[in-house]
């Protein structure tokens, strides 16, 4: 199986701007894509920071342009802990000159029955992005009260009839614990609203946001990556989702997620970053015929002031 087909991937190791000699972090390594391609561009100098959580992915850094690399790091960690985790390895703040995170779940882990990440396996309901910490979405659905689960079915999976299906899910409870994708399945197709697979997308994709916190890694990540980043290195974020997009865009414009302009007394307004696109880039249709999970994938560049 394929791990993953990595999306975007010459648009954002070209704006990326890599060169021989600096030090690079790719925060989502996944199957490798884009950490391969910034490996061949940087000429056997420098080094390549390499973060996942996952310990699935692990396993793709036994590849021998990985692990015969001396310039490469692998840290199994989630992006969030970005700082801490390179001071560990000697990386001073302010020194890093590029930062590329791919914020979409692998095809891996989508197409893995036991993750628990699909409606399309009856597997146990995980959704983990690190299978050694925290609650999985059987536990969350099972302890979360009613206007709880409505705020995650409205606010991270658009779904359209969220307060119904959040009653839904604690009557349900009630008399059998989920255990199941299968169990949720179930659920949703006796509460649909539109077109059933959008719909069960729409209910999988807001638990699995919910269970990784994946809002607030990612702001915790951007912080970090402000930090760390040389002056004029660059910040290169793929997104999938419209909030984290949103966020993306508010802090490459003003420098925090909820897009505040920060003046001072003099009324000069701070802006550390400088964009490279002003518009996301999208992928062409060719990507996206090869590969329809491309298709709500948009990049944003930055470099920092």
């Amino acid at each position: 199986m394929v791990y993953h087909e990595t999306v975007l991937l010459y648009e954002s190791i070209d704006l990326l701007g890599v060169t021989p000699g600096g030090t690079y972090v790719d925060a989502t390594f996944g199957g490798g894509g884009h950490s391969r391609l910034i490996l061949e561009k940087m000429g056997g100098k420098g080094r390549l920071f390499a973060f996942d959580q996952d310990e699935d992915a692990k396993r793709n850094t036994e590849q021998p342009e990985f692990s015969g690399n001396p310039g490469f790091v692998f840290v199994p960690s989630n992006f969030r802990h970005l700082k801490r985790q390179l001071r560990a390895e000697g990386v001073r703040p302010g020194t890093v000159q590029g930062i590329l995170a791919d914020l979409g779940v692998s095809s891996y882990q989508l197409d893995t029955a036991e993750r628990g990440f699909s409606y399309r396996f009856d597997a146990a309901l995980d959704m983990r992005m690190n299978r050694q910490d925290g609650e999985t979405a059987a536990d969350l659905l099972n302890a979360r009260n009613a206007e709880e689960l409505q705020r995650i079915f409205s606010e991270l999976g658009e779904v359209r009839n969220a307060k119904t299906l959040a009653h839904a899910v604690v009557r349900e409870r009630e008399k059998l614990p989920f255990r199941t994708t299968g169990d949720l399945v179930e659920l949703c197709s006796k509460n649909l609203m539109g077109e059933r697979m959008r719909y069960l997308s729409q209910v999988f994709q807001a638990l699995r946001m919910e269970v990784n916190d994946e809002l607030g890694a990612l702001e915790d990540f951007l912080k970090d990556a402000l930090e760390m980043l040389a002056p004029e290195g660059r910040l290169a974020v793929i997104t999938f989702h419209s909030l984290e997009d949103r966020m993306v865009k508010n802090f490459l414009k003003t420098g925090n997620i909820n897009g505040e302009i920060n003046q001072d007394f003099y009324g000069n307004i701070s802006r550390p970053w400088t964009l490279i696109t002003k518009k996301p880039v999208e992928p062409g249709q060719k990507e996206i015929n090869q590969n329809t999970r491309a298709r709500s994938s948009k990049l944003r560049v930055a470099s920092k002031i």
